[in-house]
């Protein structure tokens, strides 16, 4: 005797609540209830939401050069993005710069940008551009402005913390700055990095001590040497144990406006490139104020560079990269 094929009681019940799960997925995804939004996931979203003419004014392919640029000053397509994006869509490019910084920092990371761009008419006159595809795994999202390069990008550009070289900057109260920097928002690396050279003896400062920095030339300024050696200032491999710990804590300190994620990108590419083999050197003939507190300094490795330069304000560069080879 046949038995007809229906479903017993428990049958009926997974079939149920298969159905609600699928419904109640649904419903979630229509209601963002789904996992927290990233710089990355909101740059597609931003990508999906423009039309054609936008496209073309703002979004290029993974091979142009413009994508690895970085400059303290410069704007990545003419059009600034309050003449080119809605406002819903202006909001979306403030969230993704927003995501990119740690909780502990955004809000001074916000208060450098908008002082320094409130005589160009504030966030609206940054720039922006989108290369490759968003939502791939080859796209990178760039924003610019003065004292501005960012980046978001989904490690699609391989081995790179920060998917390129970065710049940030401030110049609180004028283009002048007084020997203290008040009101910097980065000052404080400075002081950190100070404190390596204090720990320093006669000799390692004799050392680390130089006169002129390097230029500020664009990329050029953090284009990495792949050197060991011949690199200028102390090598980080010639200090004691207490004072490498120091240099460690501030190069944490140095990454600390950032995102985790890329924090630990960052530091993960630079001890595999060896931390002895950084270099830290401090520069005599760029002291604001001639008080003996450098402003200009810099770290340098085979396969990284933070270059801060605190005359006449605030510039920092900053490029890692993982090591070739590893």
């Amino acid at each position: 005797m046949n038995t007809p094929l229906i479903p017993s009681a428990s049958r009926r019940d997974f079939l149920s609540r298969s159905a609600q799960a699928a419904a109640a997925g649904l419903l979630g995804s229509a209601f963002g209830a789904s996992s927290p939004a990233t710089s990355e996931t909101l740059v597609q979203q931003l990508y999906g939401s423009m039309d054609e003419a936008q496209r073309k004014a703002l979004c290029f392919a993974w091979s142009d050069p413009r994508r690895l640029k970085v400059d303290n000053n410069w704007h990545i397509t003419p059009q600034k993005i309050r003449d080119v994006l809605k406002p819903d869509q202006q909001d979306l490019v403030r969230q993704i710069f927003d995501k990119l910084h740690s909780d502990e920092y955004k809000s001074e990371v916000w208060r450098q940008f908008d002082q320094d761009n409130k005589g160009d008419g504030g966030f609206g006159s940054a720039s922006i551009a989108i290369f490759g595809q968003p939502g791939t795994n080859q796209f990178e999202f760039v924003l610019t402005g003065r004292h501005c390069t960012r980046r978001c990008d989904g490690d699609s550009e391989k081995g790179a913390a920060f998917g390129g070289p970065i710049f940030y900057g401030h110049a609180a109260q004028g283009f002048n700055e007084k020997p203290t920097h008040p009101g910097n928002a980065y000052w404080y690396q400075a002081q950190r990095a100070n404190e390596v050279f204090q720990a320093l003896d006669g000799k390692q400062r004799e050392t680390a001590l130089l006169g002129e920095s390097r230029d500020e030339d664009g990329s050029d300024t953090v284009k990495l040497s792949g050197k060991i050696k011949g690199l200028e200032g102390i090598s980080v491999g010639d200090l004691s144990a207490d004072q490498k710990d120091l240099v460690k804590k501030v190069l944490a300190d140095l990454l600390k406006p950032f995102r985790q994620s890329e924090r630990e990108e960052s530091m993960k590419y630079i001890e595999a490139g060896g931390f002895d083999n950084l270099h830290m050197a401090f520069f005599k003939n760029q002291d604001v104020g001639k008080d003996g507190v450098w402003d200009v300094w810099q770290i340098e490795g085979p396969n990284m560079v933070w270059f801060f330069r605190g005359d006449p304000h605030v510039h920092c560069w900053a490029h890692i990269r993982e090591p070739k080879g590893v």
